[in-house]
């Protein structure tokens, strides 16, 4: 299946907007988006959760109610947490249409599946009820978004053979990666002739904040190459993707993506082998040698999810320049922050690895809970 309806094959993932404090800057969302538009392209992505439940209402105030119905495609998601039963499910899809100023959505995907949450979806009949949705007109084509292993994506293609794309985490750095799986739940899509859908493409932001030395390898490219540019090229550069999303949050973003992407030039041979130096020369950093047992947080009295920080403490070190406090919040978010612990030594008793984990957790405190 093509999608000739999606133009220049870039999207505008709306998860992360610009803000003033803690409000939208509608504003500048809608210079954004006119912007976008104007550049030629017109494929944007929402969600029910996005922005704290508040992107779709930004989507109609500064998009749906601006520009022509046909000027735009519009992707929402299905949300798992948003539904209880089969019976919940309607009622939340058409407050979504309301909320985005819409009367049907181009795309529509059900959100993150995963083995934690796919029975729920089963459970509920979702993938029927967006089926049937579909046939009475309220969606054009139906597929999912996906965070898990290439055996269980083809599990599920197998028993919904009716699905018409997937949503990937695609970048060159999780390309080979035995935890996300790139390569081999691309692959999967292939055999199944499923076109794919790339979300972080750019790793969340990370492969555009490159350290030092690998910013020197990526000087290689020949001509003016941003690290943004780079990791954009290689996922919209892949076959049977029709559709790489990026978040956006300045206009400074979306004026540059679209300068990337207008006229997007394919990766070559010896652009791919750089890629691979570049993954080499990161992988080189010392990090916290956290295998993420989770045995440390069982028995924490403050609640910290360790391997977590962890997670963001070398993320920080790989890629140096990346703002992770987002990350940080949302891990935190209901959770002990860094700060909490109360040095009690249980976390570091039960660490397989020997890890000095409060030391670890005054250094993140001392960087995130300022």
């Amino acid at each position: 299946m093509v999608f000739d309806e999606v133009k220049k094959k870039f999207g505008f993932g709306c998860m992360r907007l610009p803000m003033k404090g803690d409000e939208i800057d509608y504003e500048e969302f809608s210079k954004m988006v006119d912007l976008f538009i104007t550049s030629g392209f017109n494929y944007f992505d929402t969600a029910h959760p996005y922005v704290s439940e508040r992107s779709e209402g930004a989507i109609k105030k500064c998009l749906s109610s601006r520009h022509e119905r046909s000027s735009f495609l519009l992707a929402n998601k299905l949300s798992g947490n948003y539904f209880k039963t089969k019976e919940d499910i309607r009622p939340l899809f058409f407050k979504q249409l309301e909320l985005c100023g819409v009367e049907y959505f181009d795309f529509y995907l059900m959100h993150s599946q995963s083995r934690s949450n796919y029975g729920h979806f089963k459970d509920c009949d979702a993938y029927k009820e967006a089926l049937l949705l579909k046939k009475e007109g309220y969606i054009r084509h139906v597929g999912f978004s996906f965070h898990d292993s290439a055996e269980f994506l083809e599990e599920i293609l197998k028993e919904n053979p009716e699905m018409e794309f997937v949503q990937l985490q695609i970048n060159y750095y999780d390309w080979e990666s035995a935890d996300i799986q790139s390569k081999k739940c691309y692959e999967v899509c292939q055999k199944y002739h499923k076109p794919v859908i790339v979300m972080e493409p750019v790793k969340g932001g990370k492969l555009a904040n490159l350290s030092d030395e690998a910013s020197s390898v990526l000087r290689e490219v020949e001509g003016e190459e941003s690290a943004a540019s780079f990791a954009l090229r290689f996922a919209a550069s892949l076959e049977d993707v029709f559709m790489v999303l990026s978040g956006m949050s300045a206009l400074e973003q979306v004026q540059e993506n679209v300068e990337i992407m207008k006229d997007m030039r394919p990766f070559d041979a010896k652009e791919k082998a750089i890629t691979e130096k570049i993954v080499e020369t990161i992988k080189k950093i010392p990090l916290i040698e956290c295998t993420s047992c989770k045995y440390c947080t069982e028995g924490c009295p403050k609640d910290i999810d360790i391997p977590e920080i962890f997670n963001i403490m070398n993320d920080k070190m790989k890629f140096p320049s990346a703002d992770l406090s987002l990350s940080y919040t949302w891990a935190t978010r209901n959770r002990g922050k860094a700060s909490d612990c109360i040095k009690c030594g249980k976390c570091e008793r039960a660490c397989p690895q020997h890890l000095p984990i409060r030391d670890l957790l005054k250094q993140a405190a001392s960087v995130y809970d300022k």
